[in-house]
């Protein structure tokens, strides 16, 4: 404290009068150019990055299951949790296929259940679901088909664990799966 008041009374008064000023002018701009700096940062988003202007409205239809997993209930999980996804995301509107800009078809081309990890004595320890889909995105305005490909996921479950670990695990994939499909439709990542 004593060193900061020796430094001010060592200042000559024009000194003083000068540094006053200078802090009266640059402190106001410093705080505007960093203001204005923050709030550019805050306007940026990623949601809606690149959907088309005149899209507002998306159907999703019921998932197919080409899997020939026989997996009960699949083709309804993965429609609903995209569905929400949308829903969430609230870029496009979530409508029926006769009122919406564009659709998103999805096609389950493959379930698989197999070890991801095998400890000593081949034991399985963890085990790996692996969803496929197809996913056909298209722009109902143009007539245009904006992507068309597919889009794998997994999630683990324990080796020795009960069913309920195991459609934890496909919930999982699926839950990944529908992300993956709502970032590349709403923003083309």
């Amino acid at each position: 404290m004593d060193y900061n008041r020796t430094i001010v009374n060592s200042l000559d008064p024009k000194s003083l009068v000068k540094v006053n000023i200078i802090m009266r002018i640059l402190l106001p701009l410093f705080i505007v150019f960093y203001l204005l700096n923050f709030a550019g940062c805050c306007a940026y988003s990623f949601t809606g990055a690149s959907v088309a202007e005149h899209l507002k409205t998306i159907a999703i239809p019921i998932a197919d299951d080409r899997s020939g997993s026989g997996e009960p209930g699949i083709r309804e999980m993965l429609t609903d949790k995209l569905t929400q996804k949308f829903i969430d995301d609230n870029t496009l509107q979530v409508a029926e296929r006769v009122n919406s800009n564009a659709v998103v078809e999805c096609n389950i081309v493959s379930l698989s259940d197999a070890p991801a990890i095998v400890s000593a004595g081949e034991t399985v320890s963890t085990r790996r679901i692996t969803i496929r889909v197809h996913v056909t995105y298209r722009d109902l305005v143009k007539r245009k088909t904006v992507y068309d490909k597919d889009f794998t996921n997994y999630g683990d479950y324990p080796g020795g664990g009960a069913i309920n670990d195991r459609r934890n695990a496909i919930e999982e994939a699926i839950d990944k799966i529908t992300e993956d499909i709502l970032l590349d439709t709403v923003s083309g990542w």
